[in-house]
């Protein structure tokens, strides 16, 4: 029977709906959580709310994309990754709106992780639907999560153990932190990479150290800082932050590429900035990235994941 996926995301910074039919995305639908200006995140007591009252009007826009077709199961995000334990508040709202319209359509309903969404997200986009089958090594990094991951496939999406990763700091907090120190509105990454590119002259270098596959930053947030004030220049801030990172993640890479040799994948909305990932593109071989707007939070992955979880059920 022909019919399509719907994929619900309720992430801390995002609320998501999409559809996939035949592997083909037919609508990706966002509305991001107000975040108020000066501050860096969000409680989730009020990602909850902000969720509870984003998802009707995400569901109201997804109605007449969805005319002359059927919904053959719902897939949801409900907890940000595969691990014992994992849990926050805010995907309760995408759960009960995926479960009360499962139950109404009378169709499955499909569990997954944030994380697990990401990488399918990333794939799809890549072209790289291959792996889908196949272990791979993938990078997650956004505000709440920093992660070298080995992937493996597995019933619930993928199976994903951490083999690197952030000791503090994560990175999208970085770029968050010292891109409202800078003014700019949270989420900061947009603007700062607006500013980075700005800059034209050199860029002071903090030596890049890693820890088999593990890092530290908040020693990288002091000294942007402290460079601020001594130069007072935004767009030598932007760019030594992001020019970090960038070679933070190559020497990550680098870490991971010596004990397994599988392609990368690079996932989370920090890796929807374009210095970033150009830099990495000139330093890492059988690298793949999601295009901007499946790098940042979606759903697109999660409808994939249940598209296939529904092929393999039936």
């Amino acid at each position: 029977m022909n019919g399509c996926f719907l994929g619900i995301d309720t992430s801390n910074y995002t609320t998501s709906l999409a559809a996939v039919e035949n592997g083909e995305i037919l609508f990706n639908l966002k509305a991001p959580l107000p975040v108020k200006e000066g501050e860096c995140g969000l409680r989730q007591s009020d990602a909850l709310f902000s969720h509870t009252k984003n998802l009707p009007i995400l569901f109201e826009k997804a109605r007449p994309l969805l005319l002359g077709r059927t919904v053959l199961a719902i897939g949801v995000s409900e907890k940000p990754r595969n691990a014992e334990g994992s849990y926050m508040p805010c995907f309760l709202a995408g759960v009960s709106a995926a479960s009360g319209a499962a139950s109404v359509c009378g169709v499955p309903l499909y569990r997954f992780s944030h994380q697990c969404g990401h990488l399918r997200a990333a794939l799809l986009s890549a072209g790289r639907d291959e792996l889908v089958s196949s272990p791979f090594g993938a990078f997650h990094i956004s505000g709440g999560t920093t992660e070298m991951l080995l992937v493996t496939p597995d019933t619930h999406g993928f199976h994903t153990e951490i083999v690197g990763g952030t000791r503090d700091l994560n990175a999208g907090q970085l770029v968050d932190r010292i891109g409202v120190a800078l003014g700019l509105s949270f989420p900061a990454g947009p603007a700062l990479e607006s500013l980075a590119s700005c800059y034209e002259g050199q860029i002071p270098k903090r030596p890049v150290k890693t820890e088999n596959g593990y890092i530290h930053l908040s020693g990288v947030e002091n000294q942007a800082r402290k460079l601020l004030e001594a130069e007072g220049s935004p767009e030598l801030t932007a760019a030594f932050v992001l020019d970090h990172l960038s070679r933070m993640i190559v020497a990550m890479s680098i870490d991971f590429r010596k004990n397994h040799a599988l392609p990368l994948v690079y996932a989370g909305g920090v890796m929807s900035n374009a210095y970033i990932r150009a830099y990495i593109e000139k330093n890492v071989s059988d690298a793949s990235f999601a295009a901007p707007a499946l790098s940042a939070d979606n759903a697109v992955g999660i409808a994939a994941l249940c598209e296939e979880a529904h092929q393999k059920a039936s």
